[in-house]
Formats: structure tokens, sequence, C-alpha cells
């Protein structure tokens, strides 16, 4: 059965015209493991769930492309790559929560897409975006649109699915999507060092420039862990290279995964500040990877070869944004915090009046996620 003529899309197109209708609005769910994430949604949202409409619509691994539905749990979709020595290369976070039927779940595809999140290899290998090859939207006019395709190359129309990636819902029902899958790879090592960050950041930039199977990093306390990812030769080349104490593969898999579902050491400490009520917020700052270390008040941790900037601080939003500013990036309040001002970084003209203009032209009567995104979108 294709989504076009799905029971579920039915019922849910009928549900967006009626709140369309009677301007009442939607909060798009799937499993919620997200719901920290973003603005508040305006208060009487009334939920649309979107777990119904689940199950992998073609496969194809000799072309590397799997099509999904939106209500696919993410954790099916990986065991099903996995069966086929096949992934999603970066490593979308799979932040567990327990539901009201006491089971473990760990969000779906459209939270996925929704989202637009990506773990330690982000800088590597790029983000959900560049691996997002089509997608079919259920938007506020009850209209079920499709955009991209099932192929590498698509240059037919504007790359509208891609603009999803990150969306956070406010456009319409994401209701099936194509992806492009990759190959795991064939040899991963992970090393050790001691430095400061400072050194870290110089030495990542200068390998960043190098033909490196560098896949992911991080800095935190002192220390500076890698991980090289690609074929065994490559891989025995660049250790014998760079050097650095070898951590043992089972342990360096259970960091690497804390790090890409937010468990690890520095994430539960966080969380936990977070929740203390102390006022503190957990801050991701995209900078330029050069740019020196931070003198800001908190824990920092350091990914993505100096790009992504982790820190948990009591910092005000506008100190730690205008902060970030001058360093020149953004800065997103991840969890917690005072979201009053916003979770994401204001929009500046003209991106605010494309914004508004697209959420008219797909979502005209303001049914989807009202606030999530942006304050007044």
């Amino acid at each position: 059965m294709t989504v076009a003529s799905h029971p579920v899309v039915d019922a849910w197109r009928d549900r967006i015209l009626a709140a369309g209708a009677a301007r009442q609005t939607l909060e798009l769910r799937g499993h919620g493991s997200k719901a920290f994430y973003g603005g508040p949604v305006a208060a009487g949202a009334v939920v649309l769930d979107t777990t119904a409409l689940a199950g992998v619509s073609s496969y194809e691994p000799t072309e590397l492309v799997v099509t999904v539905r939106t209500g696919t749990p993410l954790a099916e979709l990986e065991a099903l790559l996995a069966e086929r020595g096949q992934c999603l290369p970066f490593e979308p976070p799979r932040f567990a929560i327990e539901t009201s039927e006491g089971r473990r779940a760990c969000g779906t595809v459209g939270g996925m897409v929704a989202a637009g999140l990506a773990g330690p290899s982000r800088a590597a290998v790029g983000g959900l975006r560049d691996y997002l090859l089509g997608a079919t939207l259920l938007d506020g006019h009850g209209e079920l649109l499709s955009f991209g395709g099932q192929v590498m190359k698509n240059v037919a129309g504007y790359d509208v699915s891609r603009l999803l990636a990150g969306s956070m819902g406010v456009l319409g029902v994401i209701c099936e999507v194509s992806l492009k899958v990759l190959p795991q790879a064939q040899a991963t090592l992970t090393l050790r060092q001691e430095l400061n960050a400072a050194t870290a950041i110089h030495r990542l930039n200068e390998w960043a420039g190098q033909p490196l199977p560098l896949n992911a990093s991080a800095w935190w306390g002192g220390t500076l862990v890698l991980r090289l990812s690609g074929a065994t030769a490559a891989v025995q080349a660049a250790h014998a290279r760079l050097g650095g104490e070898v951590i043992p593969e089972p342990l360096a898999s259970t960091f690497w995964r804390g790090m890409r579902d937010h468990d690890d050491e520095f994430f539960v400490a966080a969380n936990m500040a977070v929740q203390a009520g102390s006022g503190a917020g957990l801050w991701r700052l995209a900078l330029p990877p050069t740019t020196p270390p931070l003198d800001l008040p908190g824990e920092q941790l350091i990914e993505w070869g100096g790009g992504q900037r982790w820190l948990c601080s009591p910092l005000p939003s506008q100190a730690m944004r205008d902060a970030a500013q001058a360093a020149g990036g953004h800065a997103t309040l991840f969890r917690g915090g005072d979201k009053s001002a916003g979770a994401f970084a204001p929009l500046k003209p003209p991106l605010d009046r494309i914004h508004a203009r697209l959420k008219s032209q797909f979502d005209p009567h303001g049914v989807f996620n009202p606030g999530r995104l942006v304050a007044g979108l």
C-alpha cells in the first residue's frame, strides 16, 4: 500500500482540514524523545501521533537507498540496515525515553528528519540533510506533496525535501522519506591523547587538511579522543602517524555511543544540572573550527574538529549569543535554561521573511507545531 492510499494519511488529512477550519493547532509527535528540543508548542495544541504510519516502503541495498515511513522507530531502521552491513553514517542521536506502556523508545524517522540532528561523525561525513533524497509531506491544505526522489542525483525542481531537515514540523506532517545509506566502515580505531583545549583545536584543524581517515573527535577535561574509520590500511597508517593511546573497542564503542545518544558522563552531568533547577542550560555553539577556546563559565566539550562546542552554563541567553556571534557563529539553547527568548538564534532579515513566507505557503492557517522553531511561526 502506498502512502497516498494509506487510511492513516486520509485520517490525518481530515484532522488537518478540520483544525484549519476551527483555527485549532496540532502538535506533531512520534515517540516524544526530542520534546525538550526547540521552543514549546503553543498552548492548546492537540497531539497528532505519527507512529501509526510506520514501516519500510522499499530498500535497495545495492543502490544504497531506503524509503521509510515517518512513524518507523529509528532503532528498527538501523537494525535492518545493519543486517546488510550498512548504516546511517551521520549517526542521528537516539534519546531513549520510557513510554507510558513501559517500552524504551529512541525516536522515529520523522522526528529524526524534523530535528535534523547528527552525531559525532557529522564533520567528516555530512549531516542528515546531505542524505535526504526525497520526502512526502502532508501540508496545511491537506495536499500530499512529493519532493526529490529515490536516486543519488535528482535535479527536477527545487530540493524542498532537504528543507524539511531541521524544520521542527512547522511545515506539515512528514509521511515518508528516502535516505541514502552507506556501507559500514571496514575498520575503526579510537585513540586518546592528553592535550589542553587550545592545542587540541590547533591539531584538529591541522589534521583536517591532511588525507587522514579522521571520522570523529571529542575533547573534554584535558583529553582528546579521536576515531579513525575507513580501510584497514588507511586506519593503521593514520595511527602510526598520529600516535596516542589505543582505546579497546568495547570501551570505545560505549564512549562514542554515549557521545551520540547523550548518555556519556558530560551529558549526564549537564542534564542533572539542568534538572536541578539551578538556571543552567545546555548550549550548543556552532563556530568556525579554528575558534580558540571560549572564556565562558561552565563545563565545555568540543566536537566536530572544533566546529561544535557544548557548554553547560548559567550564563544568560543574550550573553551566550553575543559571545557566539562575536566568534563568528551562533548558539542554540539545547536543554533547559530560559527559552523565553527562543531556543534557536533569532532570524535576521531577510531570513525571517523567507521563513514566514514558507510557513504561509505550506501551513496557511498555522496548524503545525506553532512556536516550536521560531516564536510566532
